[in-house]
């Protein structure tokens, strides 16, 4: 495959199990009508893969696009010791084509914020009134992109492009790709307790492995013998939401919240508003998505060499 139809791939899934559905579709062409009314010095800073992939957080990050790729290594977390880790075993023979990250490097790390608003329409999904959950949003995903203006999001790039390596990464794709899964699964299967419903988790081999690392599925917030009630799963959306949500959420019945990772604020928000937590586990999480994502590459022939957290499991 080409670098290019790979990404084009991650973006093509990401779309197909995006929470938003067909909405997504409007985004790209609100999108493009936004780009055509920018002055033409407004539009040379533009980043216009943005008319054709609604994932800021996904990009090819070094490299033409054209490069054969055959080979690539791949990890959760794809930083500069791991592009040397890469440079190190092609000079012991190893064939590596290309390295695709999960979390985003770059430019997709620095726009993380831009495919946070998803989050308001998972929010009224489950009940918050669509306003309510844009409102809530607002000031996080502001809180975000501060936080991410003054990272040295180009140093995993820079030794990429100086050792002549192909780099990408694929985020929210991977992420929608696991939050369907997840989604699916308590949708297929009956439970009736919060420990049911870690019980279901840990079906799933990567979340099995996890355990065994000690980096599994635990409750955070309630007990095991609680009854679980209505589930909102939130395994995309760039990083963690509002911690407003959690009231709105106890409004509109949900009873689980299922999230990769949590803040101390977010746990406590969730504690007053009587909302169980279980924290499937970061690691895991994103190893599920990637693993779904990076199947679809062995079924088009590449070789999947992994490293830096990926837990691999192929289905």
């Amino acid at each position: 495959m080409k670098l290019r139809e790979i990404y084009e791939l991650a973006i093509n899934l990401g779309k197909k199990y995006d929470p938003r559905g067909d909405g997504i579709n409007a985004l790209l062409e609100r999108e493009e009508k936004a780009y055509q009314a920018l002055k033409s010095d407004e539009q040379e800073f533009y980043d216009t893969e943005c008319l054709v992939n609604p994932y800021a957080d996904t990009r090819i990050l070094n490299g033409t696009g054209n490069e054969d790729i055959k080979t690539v290594m791949t990890g959760i977390d794809i930083e500069t010791p791991e592009v040397l880790l890469a440079d190190q075993l092609k000079g012991r023979g190893r064939q590596i084509d290309a390295l695709i990250a999960h979390h985003p490097e770059g430019i997709a790390q620095v726009a993380l914020h831009q495919v946070m608003h998803v989050q308001a329409d998972m929010l009224a999904d489950a009940g918050v009134p669509i306003n309510v959950a844009e409102g809530i949003m607002v000031s996080r995903i502001a809180e975000v992109r501060r936080a991410l203006m003054p990272a040295n999001h180009q140093r995993a790039v820079d030794a990429a492009r100086l050792l002549d390596m192909p780099f990408m990464c694929v985020h929210s794709p991977a992420d929608n790709l696991v939050n369907h899964y997840l989604n699916r699964l308590f949708a297929e299967n009956a439970y009736r307790s919060v420990e049911d419903v870690v019980e279901l988790l840990l079906t799933i081999p990567e979340y099995k492995m996890a355990r065994r690392l000690k980096a599994g599925p635990r409750i955070l917030v309630g007990d095991k013998k609680r009854r679980a009630g209505q589930i909102f799963v939130k395994m995309t959306g760039g990083t963690g939401g509002s911690e407003k949500s959690y009231e709105k959420l106890a409004q509109a019945r949900v009873g689980t919240v299922i999230a990769m990772h949590m803040t101390d604020k977010h746990r406590q928000a969730a504690k007053d508003n009587h909302i169980n937590v279980i924290i499937s586990g970061h690691m895991a999480s994103d190893s599920l998505g990637m693993n779904l994502f990076l199947d679809e590459l062995t079924k088009r022939g590449l070789e999947i060499l992994p490293c830096a957290g990926l837990l691999r499991v192929e289905r």
